[in-house]
């Protein structure tokens, strides 16, 4: 289970985003820099204990009005080949030492890892806790499955992150999630199934939404 390590990070992973999320098709800042600050977010497991996962919700306060952003992010002890483009940036860690820090949805161990959460063989963990798991994290699948666990074709749009299956199945993550209405995230029509997640809102209030949407190919006819 997920270990946080009581220690630095230099640069600091807000510092990191503030540079990397203005480069973003979801991004709807201006062209002030970014004034982030944590909001929210949970830890998956890397079942071979290499690589950590981590989905922060993170807050931009720089316009006229606070977006909230989720950004998956991986953290490797070496560079990922091929993942050049993907890269958030390097930082030093006071406990492990350089860590090499991906776009999640680059990164085919959070990619296996959230298809398992979606299909319920991962525990989401707690974000600041070690090994703790996080109960506001929700997540919903329609049927058995299985969801794959490969999804290689990587789609940046305006609002979300689409990840795509050899078998067209679509891993949506949702870039600029919201509040739920009510309190209570509801699958939407069309998806097969959904993760939820918990963040503090800019009143302080704890809000819940969807964050990950799973969406199948039609039958073939």
């Amino acid at each position: 289970m997920s270990v946080i390590h009581r220690t630095t990070l230099e640069p600091t992973k807000l510092e990191l985003l503030a540079g990397w999320l203005p480069t973003r098709p979801w991004y709807r800042g201006g062209p002030q820099e970014p004034k982030l600050s944590k909001a929210g977010g949970f830890r998956l497991d890397d079942p071979a204990g290499e690589v950590g996962i981590e989905f922060m919700l993170v807050r931009d306060e720089s316009g006229d009005a606070p977006v909230d952003y989720l950004v998956p992010l991986t953290y490797r002890a070496a560079p990922l080949d091929g993942a050049d483009a993907a890269l958030v940036g390097t930082a030093e860690h006071g406990v492990l030492g350089r860590r090499w820090i991906y776009d999640g949805c680059h990164d085919p161990v959070a990619v296996a890892e959230l298809a398992a959460l979606v299909e319920g063989r991962a525990e989401p963990q707690a974000q600041n806790e070690s090994h703790t798991p996080d109960r506001e994290v929700g997540r919903a699948l329609a049927g058995e499955g299985p969801v794959p666990a490969e999804f290689p074709a990587v789609e940046d749009a305006e609002e979300h992150t689409e990840l795509t299956a050899p078998d067209g199945t679509v891993l949506r993550v949702l870039r600029t999630p919201h509040p739920a209405p009510d309190g209570a995230p509801q699958a939407e029509p069309g998806t097969a199934g959904h993760v939820t997640g918990a963040w503090d809102a800019p009143d302080g209030a704890r809000v819940q939404g969807l964050t990950v949407l799973l969406l199948t190919p039609p039958p073939a006819p």
